[in-house]
């Protein structure tokens, strides 16, 4: 019955309220008890039994909700009964309570703004229009209408989250966009849809423009704020989606938040623009930024996987070293401080260490990409490529919106020399994202040894055009343009090919065995001592080289004997094993395969051994880098990303295996 002492309930609310405040919860539910009892209010026990959701006392708050008859009352009290349940991973009687029916006649009107009209919007604010829109989407909208349409959406996300742990992930991405169909705020939803790479990035910049960001009202009348907070939220998601696909709108929304909101130093633009940078390969940049965000928040555990990425590529043993022992002490619960120790003895070569706690990560968080993805690193590295498979094919049934776990997969195929196999899954991994270097070079070396060597040299220039255009490191991309060289020597455009190899060179790639494909062509094209002159550069290099020997000896008869000898096809017998299909001519090319040898074939076997390292080996020649190419080249959220996934240190071929 009613309470006849309203003086009193108003005091005994802000008791209740001050002890919440200062998350005293005993003191509030002791004093709510006592309100309860009083006034038999439906609000009252809704507040009771939040205070025990806060309390951790999830069991209690649902008996309460029930006792109380209030699940059939209102979309709150269903929402945080089945919260409760999913507390306690009732999965099943969640769902229950949630139902499965998705209220799409609350979807909010779709207004197809475009990814870059919020950010013109925001830069241009002094000249901001008054608009009718909010009108159009119902100002005279009672407050309880709108609280219950956030308690609907809420209600989706409560049901995303109840198939994804029943493994239903395309259920559980339509549930997380229905939350935001409802209501564009819930960020929750959001958070679960690209932190879990459910959408590819083309389906994210869709989804993204069929979002009704102009259903978010200001509140008060000012009209000058009509069109502001639609578009700050627009920004700061477009801030967090993945950064392979439209970076003029992602770099447009930082600066835009930067300069007019003051947010150049908050912890997620900075982690944003480090992710961008670690999809570039500006490891040392992105390193700088996540060491900055850690000075600040040394907890801030969304950071670590590509802090500890970062670390990986530099390979600064000693500061992982420091890290997983400091996590290990201090957060042992936390998924991120078994991903550190794992990423540290992958970095020192421990890996079956590695994959013990990178196993552990996982079985702690079964959607933490990274540590799926380190985990399938670990079969690779040591050859394993039936178990890297199966890893990797886990990873791809629960991160379904991300391309690597289907570019490891082609890795493996090809590594175990099924091409077919191995260009089927690049081809998947192509339809999720188009703008990859990694993913193109890797299309390209399974082109090129299918003997498609214009498809090849394609992909390989796509690859670096892209890496060009997204401002990325070119030192990491010396394999892709290494490859397309050989591809080009292969079709016998000996000046385009010399141009690249030259162009590598530039870039620091000083390697012996680019110098011997300089020497091959100076040979093809009949200038025995320029060939003469960079194979002394290759064996300066390695003194020990076979195949820059022989070359030299033979360049060194060519210039004495100023002979018409064709030397291509054997020489790209004598490095690779396989003599070009354009054909090096017999006669002389003959005698010289005899002269060979033994040798020829010590070289053959040298270079096979090579490729085993660099095409099963991901961990001795990268980081945490996830690409695998020429050069390897780290890559998300992984993501993650994020990201996105961990990168992982899965090469492909290197550079000198593309002269078969």
């Amino acid at each position: 019955m009613a309470s006849s002492q309203p003086n009193m309930e108003r005091f005994l609310r802000e008791w209740r309220q001050d002890a919440l405040n200062k998350a005293q919860y005993e003191s509030a539910i002791f004093i709510g008890d006592k309100l309860l009892a009083m006034t038999n209010d439906d609000n009252d026990a809704f507040f009771l039994a939040q205070v025990h959701f806060a309390a951790g006392n999830y069991t209690r708050a649902q008996a309460l909700l029930v006792k109380q008859d209030l699940l059939t009352s209102n979309p709150s009290c269903r929402y945080l009964a089945a919260h409760c349940l999913i507390k306690q991973n009732n999965f099943v009687e969640a769902l229950a309570i949630l139902g499965e029916h998705t209220p799409t006649h609350l979807f909010a009107t779709n207004a197809k703004r475009k990814t870059t009209q919020g950010v013109r919007a925001a830069t241009a604010r002094a000249n901001s229009k008054t608009s009718s829109r909010h009108h159009d989407q119902g100002d005279d909208i009672p407050e309880e209408d709108i609280s219950n349409r956030r308690y609907e959406a809420s209600m989706c996300y409560l049901r995303g989250l109840c198939y994804a742990k029943q493994n239903a992930f395309d259920r559980a991405k339509e549930a997380y966009k229905d939350a935001l169909r409802i209501d564009v705020q819930c960020f929750e939803a959001f958070s679960q849809l690209v932190k879990n790479s459910l959408m590819s990035p083309d389906e994210e910049d869709e989804f993204m423009q069929s979002l009704a960001f102009n259903s978010i009202r200001a509140p008060g009348d000012d009209p000058d704020m009509e069109d502001e907070p639609a578009d700050y939220v627009q920004m700061l998601y477009q801030t967090q989606l993945s950064k392979y696909h439209n970076p003029h709108a992602f770099n447009t929304a930082i600066e835009s938040l930067s300069t007019h909101y003051g947010l150049e130093n908050n912890a997620d633009i900075l982690l944003a623009k480090a992710d961008l940078l670690y999809t570039q390969c500006r490891f040392k940049d992105a390193l700088a930024i996540t060491e900055s965000i850690l000075m600040d928040d040394k907890y801030n555990f969304a950071v670590y996987p590509i802090h500890l990425a970062c670390l990986y590529e530099l390979r600064k043993t000693n500061v992982l070293f420091l890290i997983a022992h400091e996590l290990a002490d201090t957060h042992p619960d936390e998924p991120c401080t078994w991903l550190a120790v794992g990423v540290y003895y992958f970095t020192t070569g421990k890996i079956a260490d590695a994959r013990r706690y990178f196993s552990k990560a996982s079985m702690m968080d079964a959607n933490f990409g990274p540590a799926w993805i380190g985990f399938a690193h670990t079969f690779a590295a040591e050859g394993e490529h039936d178990q890297a498979v199966t890893a990797y094919s886990t990873a791809a049934r629960l991160f379904t919106g991300t391309h690597l776990p289907q570019v490891f997969l082609g890795m493996q195929n090809h590594a175990m020399n099924n091409m077919t196999a191995a260009e089927e899954f690049l081809k998947t991994a192509y339809s999720l994202c188009k703008t990859d270097p990694l993913l193109l070079n890797e299309m390209g070396i399974v082109l090129y040894h299918q003997d498609r060597l214009k498809e090849a040299v394609k992909m390989f220039a796509s690859a670096l055009k892209i890496a060009a255009e997204t401002d990325s490191d070119p030192h990491a991309w010396l394999g892709a343009r290494t490859n397309l060289g050989h591809a080009l020597r292969r079709l016998r455009k000996n000046d385009e090919a010399l141009k690249e190899f030259d162009q590598v060179l530039r870039d620091g790639g000083k390697d012996a065995q680019i110098f011997c494909a300089k020497g091959l062509i100076y040979l093809d094209q009949e200038r025995p001592e320029e060939a003469v002159q960079v194979l002394h550069e290759a064996l300066a290099i390695h003194p020990q080289d076979p195949i820059a020997t022989e070359l030299l000896n033979k360049a060194l008869e060519e210039s004495a004997e100023v002979g018409d000898i064709g030397l291509l096809g054997t020489a790209d017998a004598a490095i690779g094993g396989e003599i070009s299909e354009e054909g090096a001519m017999s006669g002389d090319l003959a005698s010289f395969e005899q002269m060979l040898g033994e040798k020829k074939f010590a070289a053959r076997m040298k270079l096979a051994r090579g490729r085993r390292t660099a095409a099963e080996t991901p961990g001795q020649s990268g980081g945490v880098k996830d690409k695998g190419k020429g050069v390897a080249r780290s890559g998300r959220r992984g993501a993650a990303g994020g990201t996105r996934l961990f990168r992982g240190d899965q090469e492909g071929v290197d550079s000198m295996e593309l002269s078969d």
